[in-house]
């Protein structure tokens, strides 16, 4: 389903496993509260499987779902049709991750740079003994994707018959631990023992003395460009098959990274690098025009990224919550805000509005009452929501927490912690309450925004 970027939206951020169920058996009834409250775009965070703290950022493919999202699901049956078309279609990444994810599960889940050499190198004789070994094994990885993928096409059509969008989100960066760098390390920078020669992050700012080290390699463009971006369309592509817009996250990295040595320890000491950015989405383009893209942009943007994003006629982002102050410039602000943007009360990396707002000192509470015009007996999180939807923005989204109005407790994420994130969910009683879908529906028709079917 094509999404209409000049359309006014309202949608919701909430991720699969923040269900009642955690799996994708909820996704129908979800569905359905979304329609009665109007909401016609549903955005999620990755759906790739996490690693050990969670994150959907870190992920061990750019190709395969998250098994932990089935609900029940039928037993393997080889010989079915769907089955092997889908084996067949999708091999370009579906055996080398059942591959990965077998080995990585005989090695007793150690990075693929800590297998033995023949397996860690992919040594053709060592695969092939192994996969005779493990061919049970390997068919069982594969009917999960299959299964991933059949329950995933049955619900985007049921959205569509809703006319509910459902917006993905694609770090740029893969896990160093991932079947896609063991699959062709040659896309990365790695050295002789498969280690990261430089790694991604972002230099210190007003946030971080340090900055943030991620840790991810990086990508060797120059053969991404030789291959004629063979591993990025194919990876865009995939998203476009599971989601009718695309959010790519950190999108200033597409024009340039931040290089680390991987011997520093933090973000401080390293350099930028331009990267071939302009000609992968030229060259995406050619086969998806417009491009159905999101650009997360947030933080210290330079002339050369907005330029990048202009060119692809790329909606950039908004957080209300990055709005509250003394630069009349900043592009956060309501009044700055432009038809082609997604505006958000606040992200998953944020606090949830309430949060947020709790932990303002009682100056910064008056600063931000102002600044919205809002009552003395006003109430926060309705007054965001309600300056989100009625903004200039094309498609505002608001995270469920939101519409709940809940504290702390329930932040999604908060970076630069290693624990607590990811976990939060809802319960079904709490969507029942207080009329919610009718108070929603209210706010999306007020704001003048399309309502789902």
């Amino acid at each position: 389903m094509r999404y209409d970027f000049q359309q006014r939206r309202a949608g919701v951020l909430l991720h699969p496993t923040s269900l009642p169920s955690r799996t994708l058996e909820d996704a129908e009834r979800w569905l359905d509260f979304m329609s009665e409250s109007a909401l016609s775009v549903w955005q999620m965070l990755p759906l790739g499987m996490p690693q050990a703290d969670y994150s959907p950022y870190q992920c061990l493919s750019a190709f395969a779902a998250n098994p932990a999202l089935l609900g029940s699901h039928m037993p393997l049956d080889a010989s079915d049709r769907d089955y092997r078309d889908f084996c067949t279609g999708e091999a370009y990444w579906l055996n080398d991750f059942a591959l990965f994810s077998c080995i990585k599960s005989a090695q007793e889940n150690a990075a693929w740079f800590h297998w033995p050499e023949e397996l860690k190198w992919r040594r053709k004789d060592a695969l092939q003994q192994f996969a005779h070994t493990y061919y049970n094994d390997l068919q069982a990885v594969k009917w999960e994707q299959y299964q991933l993928h059949h329950q995933w096409q049955q619900l985007r059509n049921s959205a569509s018959t809703r006319d509910i969008h459902l917006f993905g989100d694609m770090p740029i960066f893969v896990a160093h631990d991932s079947a896609d760098v063991w699959a062709c390390p040659q896309r990365f920078l790695l050295d002789a023992q498969g280690q990261p020669t430089w790694v991604t992050g972002v230099p210190p700012d007003y946030f971080s003395a340090t900055g943030q080290r991620w840790g991810n390699p990086h990508y060797d463009w120059d053969f991404h460009v030789k291959e004629g971006f063979q591993w990025w369309l194919a990876r865009l592509e995939h998203h476009f098959r599971w989601f009718d817009l695309v959010r790519i996250d950190h999108f200033r990295g597409l024009q340039a990274v931040w290089m680390i040595d991987a011997g520093e320890e933090t973000a401080i000491h390293g350099h930028w690098q331009e990267v071939p950015g302009d000609q992968l989405l030229a060259a995406l383009q050619r086969h998806i025009d417009p491009l159905p893209l999101v650009a997360e942009d947030l933080g210290i943007i330079t002339p050369e990224v907005r330029e990048l994003k202009q060119k692809y006629h790329l909606p950039g982002m908004a957080v209300l919550q990055f709005a509250f102050d003394a630069f009349e410039d900043n592009p956060h602000k309501p009044a700055n805000i432009s038809p082609d943007c997604v505006i958000y009360t606040g992200t998953h990396d944020n606090d949830t509005t309430l949060g947020w707002y709790q932990s303002l000192p009682e100056d910064t509470q008056q600063f931000v009452r102002e600044m919205l015009h809002m009552p003395a007996d006003g109430d926060i999180v309705d007054t965001m929501i309600g300056t989100a939807m009625e903004s200039r923005a094309n498609l505002a989204i608001v995270p469920l927490q939101d519409f709940l109005k809940l504290g702390s407790e329930a932040r999604m994420n908060t970076p630069g912690t290693a624990n607590g994130n990811w976990r939060w969910q809802f319960r079904w009683e709490q969507l029942s309450a207080n009329d919610l879908s009718a108070q929603i529906r209210s706010q999306v028709i007020r704001s003048k925004r399309k309502t789902s079917s």
